[in-house]
């Protein structure tokens, strides 16, 4: 799945499961990154630093995952736990579209990441020279145009919700640009 499926998925299950409509900023920023951080830790080290078998692996591992997502949301508390739930939120919406299409198709085996280093990396047919690469060779498919749908979904919605978040991170990107001009004016 490409980033902004990952991204619309995430925002739509965090949406349905967040009943309150509590939807603080850091919590949305959590749930982005949740829905980014596989591919963020196997890309690059399976595309560009050949150091993991492909880019399915460590970051897509439920073996890895779980325990760690769960133990976060486990020790922290109050505000820092719903935050954590976010995160955790985005990332497993991250590997449950990623493990969709194969599942729909029956076809199991490529599945099989969700339980590496247990289960043996899987082979794919063809990895990307890297990410840049991988961009360029976007093409509008059924599945891509999916995921361009259901972004617009997410993002229909999210509007619908009143934009969270986007006062604040604008407010922020202000406020830094403003530090950036006053630190180089007294330099």
């Amino acid at each position: 799945m490409w980033p902004w499926g990952h991204l619309a998925a995430g925002y739509l299950v965090y949406r349905a499961l967040d009943s309150n409509g509590a939807r603080s900023t850091v919590s949305l920023l959590a749930l982005a990154l949740g829905t980014q951080l596989p591919d963020l830790i196997d890309k690059p080290f399976a595309w560009t630093i050949p150091l993991l078998p492909n880019g399915r692996s460590l970051g897509h591992s439920l073996v890895l995952a779980l325990p760690l997502l769960v133990g976060l949301i486990v020790v922290l508390d109050g505000r820092r736990r719903r935050v954590a739930a976010a995160l955790a939120t985005g990332y497993l919406t991250h590997l449950g579209t990623d493990a969709l299409y194969p599942a729909l198709t029956g076809e199991w085996y490529y599945v099989g990441f969700l339980g590496w280093p247990l289960i043996e990396p899987i082979e794919y047919p063809s990895e990307s020279a890297g990410i840049v690469e991988h961009f360029l060779a976007f093409e509008v498919t059924l599945t891509s145009g999916f995921e361009i749908l259901l972004f617009v979904l997410a993002v229909a919605l999210w509007i619908h919700d009143g934009v969270p978040g986007l006062r604040d991170v604008l407010r922020a990107v202000v406020d830094g640009i403003g530090r950036l001009r006053d630190a180089f004016s007294t330099a």
